[in-house]
């Protein structure tokens, strides 16, 4: 097999269109999953710069100012991976629009009661989800503007959309990483138009390569391969960080996981864990907050010492000393900071590569490989086919 170029763009949807196919199995590492977060720094700076030059980008954004202006529904939506892009999509954009709210959706809900104005922004990977395009046809019915974050203009998707804003090159393991890193990026690319500036490509890129930290990674999960389940937490921005974590270590390495409000957590859910349950806390969200919230980490942590849960975290690398190590024997991985990008930006962007090498190296750690999200196994197949 030829060496992997992390440089080289990534092939587009096919043309004609079609979904993709189970991507081809590996007897070990790197998979493909593996070569996806390897590409993803030069992958977004390519993004960037892409979607800067797209006369879409502002046409978006002054759909979502005037929305804005007259006071109607901005609503994200998705499934799976492109929802949890879908809530980070919706927070940042309501920290670009002044006294605005952007509202993340689950898309089945979208397409069961659509808003009757505004403008609905939808997230699909590929194009071809179900759930997705129906909530962007029962919007675009009742007088929506339809807006669209996906690889190719040719998908059935994208047919519904007013607005599109593609992202050009396709994730080649349906254990999703740039797809779910792809849509993060273009919000960050469409809240900067907002803010009247632009994201700049090389700081992007600089912040994805400095959270490229496989040792780490791989010594967590070492620590919590052995768990018979995980509870991941989170909140604000790092909430719908919680879920794509979440979700990838049940794809990726067929170990349960939940993830939890990093409040919520501690009413109840504490009673079903024990010292065979492992916990991750992601934080680097502290700016709202600040102590308040650093100390209800704090105690989560402290909630997981005293029932022998082994615990880990990604932390942001100016919250780290407020976290002390002893809590988070099971390891750390650290998010940096980016200097020019506004904090709920960074941290959506920064989280990405440390949580995907995460679940990646569990994966590795009990002998799974990611790829395949377990569609390999004849059953599982039947049951995503159900």
């Amino acid at each position: 097999m030829a060496a992997f170029d992390r440089e080289a763009p990534l092939p587009g949807a096919p043309d004609p269109w079609a979904g993709s196919e189970m991507p081809a199995l590996r007897d070990g590492p790197p998979y493909a999953m593996t070569e996806m977060i390897a590409a993803e720094p030069a992958l977004a700076e390519r993004l960037v710069r892409r979607l800067r030059a797209d006369p879409s980008l502002g046409r978006l954004a002054e759909a979502i100012r005037s929305a804005a202006a007259q006071g109607r529904p901005i609503i994200t939506t998705g499934c799976g991976t492109s929802e949890h892009g879908a809530t980070v999509a919706a927070a940042l954009l309501t920290d670009a629009l002044e006294g605005a709210t952007a509202w993340p959706m689950q898309a089945l809900e979208v397409a069961r009661r659509p808003p009757r104005e505004g403008v609905v922004l939808g997230v699909s990977h590929e194009g071809g989800t179900w759930a997705t395009n129906e909530a962007l046809g029962a919007a675009r019915a009742t007088g929506c503007v339809t807006a669209l974050i996906t690889v190719s203009d040719r998908s059935p998707g994208a047919a519904l959309a007013d607005h599109l804003l593609t992202t050009d090159e396709q994730d080649q393991s349906w254990c999703h990483t740039v797809g779910y890193l792809s849509p993060v990026i273009a919000a960050a690319v469409l809240a900067a138009q907002l803010r009247g500036n632009e994201l700049e490509p090389l700081t992007t890129r600089a912040l994805l390569d400095a959270a490229t930290d496989e040792a780490s990674a791989e010594a967590t999960a070492g620590h919590l391969a052995a768990s018979t389940r995980l509870l991941i937490v989170g909140s604000g921005i790092d909430y719908p960080a919680a879920r794509e974590l979440a979700l990838k270590i049940e794809e990726g390495a067929r170990l349960p996981a939940s993830a939890l409000q990093l409040e919520t957590i501690r009413h109840g859910h504490l009673a079903a864990a024990n010292e065979s349950t492992g916990l991750v806390l992601v934080l680097t969200d502290g700016e709202g907050w600040g102590e308040t919230l650093i100390e209800r980490a704090r105690a989560v942590l402290r909630s997981a010492e005293a029932l022998a849960m082994p615990a880990a975290a990604i932390v942001a690398a100016d919250l780290g000393d407020d976290i002390p190590e002893t809590l988070t024997l099971a390891g750390r991985l650290s998010v940096p900071l980016a200097n020019g990008l506004p904090r709920l930006t960074g941290a959506a962007i920064g989280t990405a590569i440390p949580l995907q090498l995460l679940a990646e190296r569990l994966a590795r750690a009990r002998g799974k490989n990611p790829d395949t999200i377990g569609r390999d196994d004849p059953r599982q197949a039947a049951a995503g086919d159900a």
